[in-house]
């Protein structure tokens, strides 16, 4: 029999304004033949004579703590005991900050959320952590000024790093540059790129092992257990490795689809990247005839802030340019240049860089939209400009022109990439007929994307790191850089974004540290974000499985692989725990330790239903942890009342939630179901990347669902919401009670 010790807190107005009797009542009432319970109350159980008696309870041999007081994201680790699980049950936020005191709903609300944190104590196991024998090598994949960061700052912290570059020599683009634009005070001269010393400090590294002229012929495995084939020079070889960081870099866009600015018509229109090689040599000669330039015209943004280009910043040209024409000026003083620019980036203390360049008389600067570059006498060009600072419309003429073309990412195909998602998307979505067949052809096809691979990952969801609409590797934007779907492989530099060296260097930096906190968490069985150090893992009970392929076509990290049949594998290691394999399941047979269709269910199913003639309504609410619970915290935080007729539930993200919930909490008798998730789209990002746009697809379901139950549908409702719009929640929760009180009772409470 479990024993499970119920502590109450009177402290923070929970006293004052609860009959605290009654709550212990009610929890000495909740016993049952497989769960003995024990309720205590104490005046402030977060103060050392609270915590106190809570650390001796565990020691008296309590299996399970109940701790009903402020929101379980506050003094998480105070109420953390080793052998005991602990629930938290939010009478603060929840009940006493967001209702009146002394007030029967507000009372039955917290007799609820106490019968519910004791359900939950009930049914849910302490987590025991996926132990494997964990490798803690770290792979990185380029050896340009990234990867060679990234490489250093690992063996620095003491890990073991193998570096592959698929060229003869380490450096990447740098190899080619020579000057580079200030990155220390004052910010105004132009420094030398330092590229053989950081070479020799790699080479010379003994946890570092350098493989030059080598791809990546093949990676299997997961996190901790990588193994990866290696190709080159002449042979293959197999490596384990714990976690990769991809430091492949860019490639400059491609300026002949830029033959209105004159490339490809002239060979006096270069790019940026030319020029760079024009200037190393000393002299800036024209192409056409080895002449030297004395008039050079820098355009801007060439192809770059465009729809029908790239449509992005690509966050160093403006300042290359600036560079480029103070070198001009250095190589020849009576040499002229002229930047057309929409608008001129140099963040921070480039700024200072900024006006140095414009202190200089011989270089002249304009924001103005370049329409066209026309051949006009001795090869010279005639550069349109409208809607400039020095006019509506201006004509330039030069003997070389120089497109600052953008940066585009060295990783796999992004078009073959976006495909792939796309045909993934319609499979999730389960539509049927010629559009799942072509979806399901295309998954084939697309799913090797042969020749644009990198990593060449043995991974059913594809060879590569999912892309972004610009065909960068995904990156959780909002609230973890360098994070992707692929758990333990990371993105850095100038593959992940457009950007500097310096800032490709700090990159690199922090990629390093998010390889090295894979490989120390998977060695202690624990997640990585965002549920940090979670050791639950999901299991599954194959026995009933249907090889549906639910799970692992709806797995947003590519955790679960599947065999012949459809039979899904887990991949522990790879999990980020966010339970959209458990939603997914139509056999629900996906459960983790403290967190199951069983402990939830029973948790909807203890709450009492009034009788219909009391007139009170019961709504559940299933939220978010990320997100929707959160903006719930802050609301009570700020005294925002929300009515009192709905029981909230966490949910580890609304992909995780299971119909069979919505259909156990109206069968019970609950008048509506309120789900609330993170904001899906471009502009937000669920912190698993798809539940709440999962959660839409299932609708169907839903619809269905309520259709056998003979319920309107408006019973319930999805909301999506940003942690930071708390105070549109209680409007939300109460908007949706009247609604539910103008639709009627539901009949099931009869």
């Amino acid at each position: 029999m479990k024993n499970i010790h119920v502590w109450i807190c009177r402290g923070c107005d929970i006293g004052t304004s609860l009959d605290i009797a009654a709550l212990e009542k009610v929890a000495n009432a909740a016993g049952n033949r497989d769960c003995q319970v024990a309720c205590h109350s104490h005046d402030c159980l977060c103060g050392e004579a609270g915590a106190g008696q809570l650390a001796q309870a565990v020691r008296d041999g309590a299996k399970a703590l109940v701790v009903a007081g402020c929101s379980p994201r506050f003094n998480a680790d105070q109420f953390t005991f080793d052998g005991c699980f602990t629930e938290r049950v939010n009478l603060r936020e929840l009940v006493v900050w967001s209702h009146p005191a002394n007030n029967e709903d507000t009372q039955m609300l917290a007799e609820d959320y106490l019968r519910m944190g004791i359900a939950r104590a009930g049914k849910a196991m302490i987590p025991e952590p996926f132990r494997t024998e964990i490798d803690k090598t770290i792979l990185v994949v380029g050896g340009g000024p990234t990867g060679m960061t990234a490489a250093a700052e690992a063996a620095k912290a003491g890990y073991q790093v193998v570096l592959v570059e698929r060229e003869p020599q380490l450096g990447g683009w740098l190899k080619r540059f020579t000057r580079l634009f200030p990155k220390q005070a004052p910010y105004r001269e132009l420094e030398p790129a330092d590229l053989q010393g950081s070479i020799r400090r790699i080479q010379a590294d003994k946890r570092i092992t350098v493989c030059c002229g080598t791809t990546l012929e093949k990676v299997t495995g997961a996190p901790g257990q990588f193994d990866v084939t290696l190709s080159g020079p002449g042979a293959s070889r197999r490596i384990r490795v714990g976690a990769i960081i991809q430091a492949t870099g860019w490639k400059p866009y491609d300026a002949t689809r830029l033959g209105h600015l004159g490339y490809g018509q002239s060979p006096n229109v270069i790019t940026n990247v030319q020029m760079e090689e024009l200037a190393a040599s000393g002299k800036i000669l024209r192409p056409s005839d080895g002449q030297p330039a004395r008039r050079i015209a820098f355009i801007q943004c060439a192809g770059s802030r465009d729809k029908n280009h790239l449509p992005y910043c690509s966050a160093v040209c403006c300042r290359v340019s600036l560079k480029q024409a103070l070198w001009v000026r250095e190589l020849d003083p009576q040499a002229q240049a002229y930047i057309f620019y929409k608008d001129i980036r140099a963040p921070g203390q480039d700024e200072d860089f900024y006006r140095r360049v414009q202190e200089d008389p011989g270089i002249a600067l304009t924001k103005g939209e370049v329409v066209s570059v026309e051949a006009s006498s001795g090869g010279n060009l005639k550069i349109n400009v409208d809607n400039t600072l020095l006019g509506p419309h201006i004509q330039v003429e030069a003997e070389l022109v120089v497109l600052a073309t953008g940066m585009t990412p060295v990783a796999a195909d992004g078009e073959a990439i976006r495909r792939l998602r796309d045909a993934q998307a319609v499979i999730a979505k389960g539509e049927a007929g010629a559009q799942l067949d072509a979806a399901q052809v295309a998954v084939r096809e697309l799913a090797a994307h042969e020749g644009t691979a990198i990593l060449n990952l043995d991974y059913r969801q594809g060879p590569d790191l999912p892309a972004l609409k610009y065909s960068f590797p995904d990156s959780h934007f909002i609230c973890f850089p360098y994070e992707s779907r692929r758990t333990g492989i990371y993105a850095a530099g100038c593959m992940r974004a457009p950007q500097c060296t310096a800032a490709s260097r700090r990159d690199a930096t922090g990629a390093a540290l998010k390889a090295i906190q894979t490989v120390e968490l998977a060695s202690r069985g624990m997640a990585v974000h965002p549920r940090w150090e979670d050791q639950s893992y999901p299991d599954f009970f194959m026995q009933r499985c249907t090889q549906c392929k639910r799970c692992t076509e709806e797995c947003p990290f590519g955790a679960l692989d599947e065999d012949p049949k459809g039979t899904p594998l887990p991949n522990p290691t790879r999990c980020r725990r966010c339970g959209i394999c458990l939603g997914a399941c139509p056999e629900r047979i996906i459960s983790f330790k403290d967190y199951s269709i069983d402990i939830v269910s029973t948790m909807i199913k203890s709450v009492p239903i009034p009788d219909p003639f009391e007139e009170k309504p019961r709504l559940l609410g299933l939220v978010c942890e990320n997100d929707a619970y959160p903006a719930l915290d802050t609301a009570g935080l700020q005294r925002i009342p929300h009515s009192a007729f709905i029981r909230f539930i966490p949910v580890r993200c609304l992909g995780s939630v299971n119909v069979v919930w919505i259909a156990d909490a109206l069968a019970r008798g609950f008048d509506g179901v309120l789900l609330v998730g993170c904001k899906s789209g471009e502009n937000y990002q669920c912190h698993f990347i798809r539940g709440s746009e999962l959660m839409k697809t299932r609708g169907q379901n839903i619809r269905e669902k309520l259709k056998q139950l003979a319920l309107e549908q408006e019973r319930v409702r999805v909301e999506e919401l940003a942690i930071s719009e708390f105070h549109r929640l209680p409007q939300i929760v109460n908007e949706f009670v009247e609604q539910i009180q103008e639709i009627g009772l539901n009949p099931f409470k009869e």
